[in-house]
């Protein structure tokens, strides 16, 4: 039975991969998010030996980190099969307007959390011996520009460049590591948007539609699979064609 590491898990795509990894594949998840959410709750009390819940602050690196691999969680005893790095902060503004407190805040959550879980699930790795799985989920906001996106694409960005580098680094253990970046989704982090905005978002596709969360889901579920057994430092976009 795989055992997967889910951070950002109680809702949207992140809420929509625990669903699968549990119905679908019979793994074990290690769901993480600032809180549990109704939702998360229900899949828990449905799976209670199979979906272990932290509440986490990802936006203090080191804390996360050490809340996330300790004893009462993901202890060296637990082999770790995959790890999707779901949870992201969004920071938007014009480039002009720029906040370095709430810059630094994103990054935290986005890049730098992420890297700090990535070494220390790569040692997990190395000490089970497990051919495993490294999946980001970045944004198509990264390869294609929105009036005021810069500092959150760049974020993404940096995660690119980082799982594509650790794909090599790392490939020699039998560990992969690869970005998904979805387009715009019907999610509460673009719950803000407009319709004339989501119209102009989905003008831009090439299916003229927004994203399916589920197909979304179901490519970050075959990213950890042994199906994609040979991927490993792509980026793979599911955007209805916007790129």
């Amino acid at each position: 039975m795989r055992n997967v590491l889910l951070t950002g898990a109680s809702r949207g795509l992140g809420l929509e991969i625990c669903k699968m990894l549990l119905e679908d594949c019979g793994a074990s998840v290690y769901a993480v998010s600032r809180s549990r959410g109704e939702d998360l709750a229900k899949l828990q009390a449905k799976f209670p030996n199979r979906l272990f819940f932290k509440e986490v602050d990802l936006s203090q690196p080191d804390s996360a980190r050490r809340a996330i691999f300790a004893r009462d969680f993901i202890s060296n005893q637990i082999p770790l099969h995959a790890y999707i790095n779901n949870a992201a902060q969004a920071y938007g503004d014009i480039i002009t307007n720029i906040n370095e407190k709430k810059l630094r805040s994103m990054f935290d959550v986005n890049v730098f959390t992420p890297m700090m879980l990535v070494k220390y699930a790569i040692r997990n790795m190395i000490l089970h011996r497990t051919s495993a799985s490294i999946v980001h989920i970045s944004s198509v906001s990264a390869h294609t520009g929105y009036k005021g996106l810069a500092m959150y694409a760049s974020s993404k960005g940096a995660l690119e460049a980082f799982s594509k580098n650790t794909a090599r680094e790392w490939g020699r253990k039998g560990i992969r590591s690869n970005t998904l970046a979805p387009g715009f989704m019907k999610t509460q982090m673009s719950a803000s948007l407009s319709e004339d905005d989501i119209k102009k978002i989905c003008e831009r596709t090439s299916l003229k539609r927004l994203p399916d969360i589920q197909s979304v889901a179901k490519t970050a579920i075959f990213l950890i699979s042994d199906a994609s057994s040979s991927i490993t430092g792509q980026n793979i976009c599911v955007d209805s064609g916007t790129i």
